[in-house]
């Protein structure tokens, strides 16, 4: 598997669906010590999940940057675009409910740059707020 870039685009998100998909992309985060970052088929919905552990115990995600994530998923939660189960944060993200694979990896993509430190992306996929 080849490493990610860091933060990753939409279009190289790891598909983790299937037998060993989560755990192999989960170990390749670990090895690479970045964000792990990927989207999951369930169904007809799709799940972006992330996790900062892996980036090793130097990776930190400050304050200001979890209120903005955990404030983007509650908009998408809000615009019926995840589902209301949403997790956000701040070691571990799983959003589910997403209806299509394209914009899983979009929003995949938004969160990851987040968390390393770039909103910018984040607000750009994410509803305003009302």
């Amino acid at each position: 598997m080849e490493p990610l870039p860091t933060p990753c685009p939409a279009h190289l998100v790891p598909d983790a669906t299937g037998a060993g998909g989560f755990d192999a992309a989960y170990h390749q985060a670990k090895v690479q010590r970045a964000v792990f970052i990927a989207i999951e088929s369930q169904g007809p919905w799709w799940s972006v999940k992330a996790d900062t552990l892996t980036a090793g115990p130097g990776h930190t995600v400050d304050d200001a940057v979890s209120e903005a994530a955990r404030d983007a998923v509650m908009r998408l939660v809000a615009a019926n675009e995840v589902r209301a189960d949403a997790y956000a944060g701040p070691v571990y993200y799983v959003l589910h409910g997403v209806p299509a694979e394209g914009r899983a990896r979009e929003i995949a993509a938004a969160l990851h740059a987040a968390l390393y430190g770039n909103l910018q992306p984040l607000t750009h996929v994410t509803p305003t707020a009302s």
